[in-house]
Parts: C-alpha cells; structure tokens; sequence
C-alpha cells in the first residue's frame, strides 16, 4: 500500500536552486488557485518589500514548451516588484510540474495563509476532481490540505451556473457578490420539495433573491435562507404542503414580504412541541440517573427543581391535564 507521506512526495515538484532572475522574465501560473488580489493587501506588501525588500525567494518552475519561469509560489511579491520597478527577483526553481502537482502544490503552498477568495479556489478544485476523477470530499480535503469544510463549500458554488461565478470573481471587492450568499441559498435552491413546485425556476429564484439581498428587501442577512429552510422543513412535518409552497410563491414574488411570512403557526408550534419534548425527555434521563445524595448541599438546584415542578402543574392544569399518580 502507498503511504500518505510518498504520495505527497510524488506530486511535490523536484527542486532545483536558487538564482535571481529578471523581474520581466516571470509569468503568473495560469492554475493558481487564488486569482483575487486586493489593493490594501497589496500595499502593504509593498511597504514592506520597499523597507527590506524581497526576503522569501519566489518558488517558479520552466515550462519546457516555452522555456519561461511560471510563478508557483509568490505572484503577489512578484506584482509587487514589477510595481516597484525591481530589475530583479531572487527565485527557488523547482522541476516543471504536471497538471495535478501543480495545482495541489499550490493549494499546499498557501494552505496556512490568508483565506483566498472561495470561488477561485472551487474552480481549480473542479480542475482537480476532473484530472483525478476524484469527488470524494475527505479524499480531496487530505490531497489539496484544505479544510473537509472548505471543500464542500466550493463543490456547492460549483453548481451554479458561470453567470452566478462570475459575480463572486468580479476584480472590484465593492461589486464582488460573496460566495457566503450562494452557500447559504444553495440549501433553499436545491431542496428536493421547493424543486417539485410547479412555479419554481432556480435561476429565476437566485436572481430574484440576489435583488431582494442587495436592496435589503425582506432578505437581511445571507443566514435567512436557513431560516426559509427550516420554515419549509417545519411545514412538511407538519403535512402543509400545499400551504407553504403558495407562501413560498407569495414570498418570491413580492419583495415587501419577510421570511417571517413563511412561518405557519401550527408548523411552528409542532416544531416547538418536538423541540422541548426532546429537552423533557433528556431532563426526565438525568434525574432518573442522578444520585440524589450527591446534590443534597446543591441548594440552588433544589430550589429551581421545585420551581420546576410548580411551573409544569400550573401548565398542565391550563392544558386541562392532571398529574398521573
């Protein structure tokens, strides 16, 4: 069997040594998963390469075509450098790699270090699952070193179409539309029952939910779409179907309306109902278990015990039950 250890050895590119290079003679790898480069981040790169310069030699390979250096590591020192008029860079070449190498190099390379923008990255992990025919997000998440998490992510972003992508890679960071709004509508949009209504287009609803969100009409924060997602989950547990998806309608339509809209009463009381049955039921397991000799100084726990008990027979004479004896 391969070891972990030998695997990652094999798609690690071969170095070579460091020499310094023409700033003009580099070129930007055209896998690099983290094509956003924000001003800000940039200028303070800058102010420190212009104090101590370049201290961290770039990693690049030559591609055996075209005999260039492509930048593996380090395409923000290096726009840098063409910014301050550097005439030279000091590089580390290593042997050129191949597709899959190269891209799982440069997700090792930057997996420490700030987070790049998420839709760069899934479009370079949908490069990766092709060339390896791999989906398995564990399996993908120990080859590329991201996180499990950050891989479901971006196979989630990945089932839009380019359109939506495009919003999330616009170079402007004030026009960029963030992936978190994809992500969290990504459980309304693909669930099972909100997809056999007759009415409900997906991208006719991510469009109407993107204008709703950034003219903050009845979508406040991008966490709302769990909020419709439960609502929706409540009401078929409830057997009201035909209800919620005519709310449902109501609330795509018309952008007065809030996800509060969506909240049947009776859903939401069952919902409740389960909710604090499963508390009771957990309760009702410790007390039965507790070893009452152990708590007897516990005074503060008596006292809300009792309180407890008061509260539970006033409630069910409301209810017009009575305690069993």
């Amino acid at each position: 069997m391969t070891s972990r250890s030998s695997e990652t050895e094999h798609l690690s590119p071969t170095a070579i040594g460091v020499q310094i290079v023409a700033t003009d003679e580099l070129f930007p790898n055209p896998h690099n998963p983290r094509l956003l480069f924000d001003k800000e981040p940039l200028r303070v790169l800058k102010e420190s390469i212009e104090k101590v310069g370049i201290l961290v030699p770039l990693t690049v390979y030559r591609e055996h075509h075209s005999g260039r250096f492509v930048i593996l590591d380090g395409q923000r020192r290096w726009m840098v450098a063409q910014e301050l008029g550097l005439a030279t860079v000091p590089v580390n070449e290593v042997a050129e790699p191949s597709l899959v190498q190269n891209i799982v190099t440069m997700f090792q390379i930057h997996k420490l270090r700030e987070d790049w923008e998420l839709m760069p990255t899934a479009l370079k992990l949908e490069i990766l699952m092709k060339a390896l025919k791999e989906r398995n997000d564990k399996k993908l998440a120990e080859l590329t070193g991201l996180d499990r998490a950050v891989v479901t992510r971006c196979k989630k972003l990945l089932d839009y179409p380019r359109k939506y992508q495009a919003m999330m890679l616009d170079p402007n960071p004030s026009a960029r539309t963030k992936a978190d709004f994809f992500i969290e509508l990504y459980v309304v949009r693909n669930d099972r029952f909100i997809n056999s209504l007759t009415w409900f287009d997906r991208n006719r609803f991510t469009d109407q939910m993107l204008d709703r969100y950034q003219r903050h009409k009845g979508i406040r924060a991008v966490t709302d779409f769990r909020i419709i997602k439960q609502h929706v989950n409540n009401a078929l547990k409830a057997n009201k179907r035909s209800e919620i998806g005519k709310r449902l309608q109501s609330f795509t339509e018309d952008p007065e309306l809030g996800v509060d809209y969506l909240a049947i009463r009776t859903a939401s009381v069952a919902a409740q109902a389960r909710k604090l049955e499963t508390e009771v039921t957990g309760l009702l397991r410790t007390l039965r278990e507790m070893e009452v000799k152990a708590f007897y100084g516990e005074e503060s726990l008596w006292n809300e015990l009792e309180e407890l008990v008061r509260v539970i027979v006033r409630r069910l004479k409301e209810a017009g039950r009575r305690l069993r004896p």
